[in-house]
């Protein structure tokens, strides 16, 4: 087993806007390029990171604002010579997806970003072994979730209040889907109705997706590693009795929600 560093599984030269770009064009960047942040620079300079949270509540009155004016100070800023546990210590300990990394604390050069997922895919790919199994013992149990028939603005209220970037979608006390912040972004219609109001009259089920990738309890946490990096999602429901997708067996029409198994669940089981 390899030592690994932050240089070994970091992004290199990563898509960044400057403190003049309009937060328009930036909730673009993260919409068409399916991007969960971006860096703000000034220069080469690393200034702040943009979130897609950040943009979900840009609306029509705010469309003049630029980078600036919502990016947030880095939580965690990390080096290419850092050691990779230590990263995902630091990431996880700040409640980060990712993270800037700099050439050098003293000149603040952007020089890549690192995702909890890139840490995951560096331990899969190095054989590393989680410290916790099954997936029973690492996921979530007390889940927020919605009804398929819930408004959309219900679900911008939850993600906002829980801090959760995806919620299982439920229907007659079962799991029937999943919808995430990612969709509520690339579902531009929603933002423009929710400046109207008129959002309360879409619901959750017109926009969620459905079938969803599901795993059950005693899966290894190795299994769901794999899923989220095949699959490219950050959050995978547990679930109990599913009825599988004959085409597909890692994905369920419905079953009993037991809990949820996020990246940074997976990362904390390899790292502690």
């Amino acid at each position: 087993m390899n030592d690994l560093f932050v240089k070994d599984v970091m992004t290199l030269n990563p898509v960044s806007v400057s403190l003049e770009t309009a937060a328009t064009r930036v909730r673009s960047i993260l919409r068409d390029e399916d991007f969960r942040c971006v860096p703000v620079v000034e220069g080469d300079k690393l200034r702040g990171l943009i979130t897609r949270g950040d943009v979900l509540n840009i609306t029509a009155t705010k469309s003049n604002i630029e980078a600036r004016g919502i990016m947030e100070k880095p939580r965690v800023i990390l080096t290419p010579e850092m050691d990779i546990m230590k990263a995902g210590e630091d990431i996880l300990r700040a409640g980060e997806i990712q993270a800037p990394v700099v050439e050098s604390t003293d000149n603040m050069k952007l020089v890549g970003i690192v995702s909890v997922i890139d840490i995951i895919s560096g331990f899969l790919d190095n054989g590393y072994e989680p410290k916790r199994n099954p997936v029973e013992n690492i996921m979530t149990t007390r889940t927020v979730t919605c009804e398929h028939s819930d408004p959309l603005s219900a679900v911008w209220d939850k993600m906002d209040e829980s801090g959760f970037s995806g919620l299982p979608v439920m229907k007659d006390g079962k799991l029937i889907g999943i919808i995430t912040r990612k969709d509520l972004i690339r579902y531009g219609h929603a933002r423009i109705g929710r400046e109207s109001g008129d959002v309360k009259s879409v619901a959750v089920e017109k926009i969620m997706k459905t079938p969803t990738v599901a795993i059950t309890p005693d899966e290894s946490t190795e299994r769901a590693a794999f899923l989220m990096l095949e699959r490219d999602i950050g959050r995978i429901p547990v679930v109990e009795d599913p009825v599988f997708v004959k085409s597909d067996p890692d994905m369920v029409k419905e079953g009993r929600l037991a809990g949820i198994v996020s990246r940074e669940d997976v990362l904390q089981a390899y790292i502690k």
